[in-house]
């Protein structure tokens, strides 16, 4: 309250001693100098204090831990933890950042439904899994990616030759993940049905050791394995995404971390763009970072890098429709247990 009336309370008491004494003009201004000086400091203490807008920002972020999920085939977030640009802007803002490997996006986000990571990247198919086992997630941004940077590959003497002959075969695919979603569209444009394969739901590692053993008769991988089965082994491309799928990827992050620090997602996101940009320019430079993380050829990750797009996008009706119709295609085939909605978790803040 007395910030408040404090500099009309000065203005009342020198206008009063002008009019009751007479003053020389230089002794007026020196008055006056006096008084204006007053005013601002009166001012100054009694207004909010933004002389820092970091230091308050460290305040709030002062000794949280950001977890986040990875999977070493995840092009950015791999690079961002190895290059250690996060860990120091962090550690400037008082804050720090712990790493978890995944070998997919479903059991990500089931760690992201227990508590133990704020955030992580996955393809478009784990998180409608998730909303609907009411995992506490956002999407706070997209990438493009690419269509053909998945597909349902055959050993190329194969006698399947169109994805028709699937019926009664055996698929090797990841449970819940986008190529599970490419499957479903492939064989819904062969008109089959779904029950017409027989679904083998196996990991990346798995999946490429059945399919060279022969105990499956097609897989449906992503990049960069799909880069590497096609640079090592005498594969056929059966069908990509293209036309069937948009093939995008997702950041997502837990509900509560969005809330308690928009402003540390910001800077995940800074930080996953800047390494994204990096990465979309220095191909060559990606692929020999990754040969030794995922024991893939430099030569096969150069073609997955080459043919992918990228970018750290805010989400667009367009894009959140089309995720909201791979939602409806799971429900349709009981995949998914109940319908959702894919906009209530869309996260509103700016890139």
């Amino acid at each position: 309250m007395f910030s408040k009336y404090l500099p009309h309370r000065l203005i009342k008491i020198v206008s009063s001693f002008l009019q009751n004494y007479e003053i020389s003009r230089i002794g007026t201004f020196a008055l006056l100098f006096a008084v204006g000086l007053s005013l601002t400091l009166a001012i100054s203490a009694c207004s909010p204090n933004n002389t820092s807008n970091s230091a308050v920002t460290q305040t709030a972020t002062q000794g949280v831990v950001v977890r986040i999920g990875y999977q070493k085939a995840a092009t950015i977030l791999n690079a961002l933890k190895n290059r250690g640009s996060l860990a120091q802007t962090l550690t400037a803002a008082g804050a720090s950042v712990t790493w978890a490997e995944f070998p997919a996006g479903p059991p990500m986000l089931e760690a992201m439904n227990a508590g133990s990571i704020d955030f992580g990247y996955t393809g478009e198919s784990p998180p409608i899994f998730a909303q609907a086992a009411g995992t506490p997630l956002l999407y706070v941004a997209y990438n493009p990616w690419s269509p053909k940077a998945e597909a349902i590959v055959v050993p190329k003497n194969s006698p399947i030759k169109t994805v028709a002959d699937l019926k009664g075969k055996r698929v090797a695919f990841a449970k819940g993940s986008n190529t599970n979603y490419l499957v479903v569209k492939a064989i819904e444009a062969a008109e089959l049905n779904y029950s017409d394969i027989q679904a083998a739901h196996l990991t990346p590692a798995d999946a490429r050791a059945a399919f060279e053993g022969g105990n499956v008769d097609a897989w449906a991988i992503w990049d960069p394995y799909l880069a590497a089965v096609e640079h090592d082994l005498n594969v056929r491309i059966l069908r990509d995404a293209t036309n069937l799928a948009p093939n995008r990827g997702y950041y997502l992050a837990r509900q509560e971390f969005v809330n308690s620090h928009p402003d540390l997602l910001k800077t995940l996101l800074d930080e996953s763009s800047k390494i994204d940009k990096w990465a979309a320019d220095n191909p060559e430079e990606v692929a020999k970072f990754l040969e030794p993380e995922l024991g893939i050829k430099a030569a096969a990750l150069e073609i997955a890098e080459k043919r992918r797009q990228y970018g750290v996008l805010p989400l667009t009706d367009e894009v959140i429709t089309q995720q909201q119709n791979i939602a409806d295609t799971f429900h349709k085939i009981k995949l998914v247990p109940k319908q959702i909605q894919v906009k209530e978790i869309v996260w509103n803040g700016n890139l």
